[in-house]
C-alpha cells in the first residue's frame, strides 16, 4: 500500500512504506513540523517556521498550500511572502515563490495543524484549520503559546484568530502545545511537551448550572 510521508529537512515524500522511491516534492521550506490535507480538495497544507535574528517581529511564521509538486516557497531567499533575506536576498526575488495561504505570528513555532473534520464543533469551524504554537524562544516579549484558528472561505485562507490560549502568564510560560488532533467524537486533542499533558476541547451548546 501507498504511504505518503513528509520529511521536512528532505523537503520530500515517501513514495513507499519502506522509505524507498523518494522524489523531491517541494523546495524553499524551512522548518515544517505540522502538515495536513484538505478534506475536499485534498490539497496538502503546512505549518513553516520563520528564520531567526530578523527582529522580535519579523519573519512571520507561515501557514503553506502546496497546489502541486516542484514548488518553491522561498528559504532562504525569501520569508513571509514579502521579505528578502538580508544574506541570501540579492540572489533572487520574492516574486518568484509562492507566497503563503496566511502569515503567522512572529516566531510562534507554529507545529501541529489539522483541519477541522468533526461535527461536535458548530458548523463554521468545518474544514478550518486549528494550528499548535509552541511559543517563541528569543522574542523579548514572548508570544505564541497556544492554539490558533486559520478560517477559510472556499479554498482561501482569510483570517487568523486565537482559538485558546493561557499557557502564557506574562512573561513565564508554564506549557507548550505541539500537537492538535480531531478525534472520532469531534472533539480536540492538544499535547503539551511542558506540562507533560493532553488536554481534550469539547463543545456544549448548552451549559447545565453547577456542572
Amino acid at each position: 500500500m501507498t504511504s505518503w510521508v513528509l520529511l521536512p529537512i528532505l523537503k520530500s515524500f515517501a513514495l513507499a512504506s519502506d522509505g524507498s522511491a523518494l522524489e523531491i516534492f517541494a523546495r524553499g521550506v524551512r522548518n515544517t513540523v505540522g502538515f495536513d490535507y484538505h478534506p475536499a480538495t485534498k490539497e496538502l497544507w503546512f505549518t513553516d517556521n520563520g528564520r531567526d535574528w530578523l527582529g522580535d517581529d519579523k519573519p512571520p511564521d507561515e501557514l503553506n498550500r502546496a497546489l502541486g509538486k516542484g514548488l518553491h516557497f522561498g528559504f532562504p531567499y525569501c520569508h513571509g511572502g514579502t521579505i528578502p533575506d538580508p544574506e541570501y536576498g540579492t540572489k533572487r526575488i520574492c516574486s518568484e515563490f509562492v507566497p503563503p495561504a496566511m502569515t503567522l505570528g512572529p516566531h510562534v513555532a507554529a507545529l501541529g495543524m489539522r483541519f477541522y473534520n468533526g461535527t461536535m464543533f458548530p458548523p463554521q469551524y468545518r474544514n478550518q484549520i486549528f494550528i499548535a504554537e509552541h511559543g517563541s524562544w528569543n522574542r523579548t516579549e514572548p508570544i505564541g503559546y497556544r492554539i490558533t484558528l486559520v478560517r477559510l472561505t472556499g479554498n482561501q485562507a482569510v483570517k487568523y484568530e486565537v482559538f485558546a490560549e493561557g499557557w502564557l502568564k506574562g512573561n513565564k510560560a508554564w506549557g507548550r502545545p505541539v500537537d492538535v488532533l480531531v478525534m472520532p467524537d469531534g472533539s480536540l486533542l492538544v499535547s503539551d511537551d511542558r506540562a507533560g499533558a493532553i488536554y481534550r476541547i469539547i463543545y456544549k451548546d448548552k451549559v447545565v448550572s453547577g456542572q
